[in-house]
Parts: C-alpha cells; structure tokens; sequence
C-alpha cells in the first residue's frame, strides 16, 4: 500500500523504535507529524526528509495534557490517517527506592499522556470512519517486573488498553494494534539507569526489525504483534506461569548488580 501523503503521527520518534516506526511510514509515503520530549527530534525529522516526504516536528512534554494537546494542535487540522502512540518511558530499581517524581513521569507518559492523545485522535477518526492506531506495548505487561515495578504496569495497562479499544471498534474501518517488543537495542536501559543489570547489558533485538513488524501488522489490520520469536516464546511462557514465580524470575533479570 502507498499512503500517497496521508499524515501519520509518530510520537518518542527522536530514536530507537518510534524513528525506524516513522521510518517505515514515510517508507510507504505518509507525511510525518514525529514529537518527542527532546531536542533530538529535529535531526530525526531532518534524516526522514531525505526519503522526500513532508515531516514536522515538535518538542513537546507527551506526559502533559498540554504537551499533547500542543502535538495535536500541530496537525493543523489534517486528517490522522495513522497514529503510531510509540512514546514511552523506563525506570529500574525497587520502586520504594526510586525518586517518586521519575515514577510519576513514567506513568503520565506512558498512560496518560497516551490514552488522551488517542481520545482526540481516535475521536476524530471516528468522524471520518478511518484511521489506523498502533500502540506500542510490551511483552512487559504479561511480567510482574520486580525491580521494574512501574513500567510494567503501564505496559499491562496498554496491552489490555488496546484489546478493549479494538473491541470498541468492531464494525468500524478503524483498526487498533498492539505492538509488543521485548528487549529491544535503544536508549531505553540507559535512560531507565538499568546498565547495571542482566537485562540492561544482554543481546537485544534490532530496533529496525521489531518496528517493520509492528508497521506492517497495522497495515495489516492485526490486533498484535510479539516481535520475535523468543519474545513470542517468553509471552507465551508467561500467560500460563504463576505471577509470583515471574516476579521472581525478573527478579534475576532486573535487580541493580546483576549485569554479566
């Protein structure tokens, strides 16, 4: 399919999986509205115009109502053809130990700020009776993350987010996906202050793969997508183990010190 200049929003585009998710679009001919909460996002928008499509910017905080409202305001109108919710946020360490601030952060981001910017954008596609919604979830949110307490959580809450949305949508020409990565080479383990730890310093999977996965399943109408096969495996592990023993298993893979 060719989107012959229809617009498609790509949110924590600046690096690692939401750029290669804009790249896929302006691939496939979708201008770009691409925002990120940092300055890198006019060097990604400049490297996406070498494939010759229109890409705006913006810097704005998607933890805020304002900062979305404000990304939203930057469509100038245009129909959202696709809305590619990527932006999201990581923290380790033991939840009683972390800075409360930083936890806020991730919880505003990753679920508030996501869930209103797909209210107003799901609203509007509603209007027309099209659009496609990928949202970027996590084989996270099927692991009680222990050491990663918060950040599971908001994965868990957008995994079944975005089942319940796409039920919501039956019979429209709206689709929703989920895309579920699992440890994937990006800024996250950084940002998240995790290099310390097994997960943070493993063999992680290509961000450009796990983003052509999750852009070709929204093209494709699919509900989700769990990129890669381990991933598939260690998903399907998990839906059928006690949480406890899962808490302890990410345990081993989380806990400050236990990098190899």
């Amino acid at each position: 399919m060719t989107a012959n200049g229809q617009l498609a929003v790509v949110t924590g585009a600046s690096t690692g999986i939401g750029l290669e998710l804009a790249r896929c679009c302006a691939e496939a001919g979708f201008d770009l509205l691409i925002a990120a909460d940092e300055p890198e996002i006019e060097q990604a928008a400049a490297a996406l115009r070498e494939t010759g499509v229109r890409v705006d910017a913006i810097q704005t905080d998607l933890s805020t109502i304002e900062g979305v409202d404000r990304l939203w305001e930057a469509t100038l109108g245009r129909p959202v053809e696709a809305l590619l919710a990527n932006a999201g946020r990581g923290l380790g360490h033991a939840f009683l130990d972390q800075d409360f601030r930083k936890a806020r952060f991730v919880i505003d981001t990753n679920i508030t700020g996501t869930a209103y910017l797909i209210h107003k954008v799901g609203n509007d596609m509603r209007i027309r009776n099209s659009g496609r919604i990928l949202i970027t979830g996590s084989i996270a949110g099927f692991i009680p993350g222990s050491f990663q307490a918060v950040y599971n959580g908001t994965k868990a809450f957008l995994n079944s987010f975005s089942f319940a949305l796409r039920e919501e949508l039956k019979g429209t020409r709206i689709t929703v996906t989920c895309l579920m990565p699992g440890a994937t080479e990006t800024e996250f383990f950084r940002r998240a202050d995790m290099l310390d730890t097994s997960v943070g310093t493993a063999r992680k999977d290509d961000p450009a793969t796990v983003a052509k996965n999750g852009f070709d399943a929204m093209m494709r109408g699919d509900g989700d997508i769990v990129s890669g096969l381990h991933n598939k495996v260690q998903s399907a592990v998990a839906n059928v183990t006690p949480a406890g023993m899962l808490a302890e298993q990410h345990r081993r893979q989380a806990a400050p010190g236990t990098a190899r």
